[in-house]
C-alpha cells in the first residue's frame, strides 16, 4: 500500500487547510522542495501535492514550485488543483509529474476525463472525489453539487477511470480520523482502486487501511498531511504501520 505524503502549496509555501477553507492555513515551511527532500529521506517512494491557488483560480499558480519538485526530488508526484484543459494535463505530465488529479473537470466536464484517459492512460489520470455531506464538492471545495459521490463513482469508471483520491471534506486538516467506511463502502460498490485522504490521524487507521486492503478491499494507498506535520507521527513510522498485515 502506497503513503502519499501532502504537501499542498499556497503562495509558494507548504500550508495546510482546516476543512478545505482557504482563510483557515497554518504555513509549516517556505521551501516546498526541502519538504519534498526531507520525505524522500524517511523513505517516501511517492508524493501527492495540491496547488491551493490553483484549485481557487482554475489554472495551475505555483507551476515553477512544482516543477522544482518534480525535476529535484525522484520522487512519483501526482498532483491536483485546477486541472481542468487537456493542454494543463499535457504540460503537467511533460514535467514530469507521474499522474495527474481531476476534480472540478470531472464533474463539469467529464468527456474531457474520458479524453485524458484515452490519451495518456488510466494510470496517469486519477479522479478526486471530494465529499460533503455525501454529495461532491467542486471548484477548489467552495461549491457543492448536486451529484452523490458513488454516482460519480460509476461515471467516472464508466469513462475509463479505474482509481480515485476519496476525501471526506469536514474531517479534512481535523486530526478527527478518515472516513475508512466511506471510503471502503465507495470502492466495493464501484470496484474503483480508492486512495483515502482526509484526517488521518493515527499509526492504527494506516494499520487498519492495510489489514481492509488485504481482505480485499480496493484500497490502493493512503494520503497523510496534517498527521505528519504537527508531529503525531514520523513519515518512516507511516510507511512501517502499512507495511504490517495483522
Amino acid at each position: 500500500m502506497i503513503v502519499f505524503p501532502a504537501i499542498d502549496m499556497k503562495d509558494g509555501h507548504v500550508v495546510r487547510l482546516r476543512q478545505g477553507v482557504m482563510d483557515d492555513s497554518t504555513v509549516y515551511s517556505e521551501d516546498p522542495v526541502a519538504v519534498a527532500r526531507y520525505f524522500q529521506s524517511q523513505g517516501a517512494s511517492h508524493l501527492h501535492v495540491v496547488d491551493l491557488d490553483g484549485a481557487a483560480a482554475g489554472a495551475m499558480v505555483n507551476g515553477s514550485v512544482l516543477e522544482s519538485l518534480v525535476k529535484e526530488t525522484g520522487l512519483k508526484v501526482q498532483v491536483g488543483g485546477g486541472i481542468r484543459t487537456m493542454e494543463r494535463i499535457e504540460a503537467l505530465l511533460g514535467l514530469g509529474v507521474n499522474r495527474v488529479i481531476l476534480g472540478t473537470a470531472a464533474v463539469q466536464d467529464p468527456l474531457m476525463v474520458e479524453r485524458a484517459v484515452a490519451r495518456f492512460g488510466c494510470d496517469r489520470v486519477v479522479v478526486g472525489i471530494d465529499a460533503k455531506n455525501g454529495r461532491v464538492a467542486v471548484d477548489g471545495w467552495v461549491t457543492t453539487s448536486d451529484l452523490s459521490i458513488e454516482d460519480l463513482g460509476f461515471d467516472m469508471r464508466d469513462l475509463g477511470v479505474t482509481r480515485i483520491i476519496y476525501t471526506d471534506i469536514h474531517r479534512d486538516g481535523m486530526l478527527t480520523g478518515a472516513d475508512i467506511e466511506g471510503a471502503a463502502k465507495l470502492a466495493d460498490r464501484t470496484e474503483l482502486k480508492v486512495i483515502v485522504s482526509g484526517g488521518i490521524a493515527s499509526l492504527d487507521e494506516l494499520k487498519l487501511i492495510r489489514r481492509r486492503a488485504v481482505q480485499g478491499v480496493g484500497f490502493e494507498g493512503v494520503i497523510v498531511g496534517k498527521a505528519l506535520y504537527s508531529k503525531a507521527f514520523t513519515l518512516r513510522e507511516a510507511l512501517d504501520a502499512a507495511a504490517i498485515v495483522v
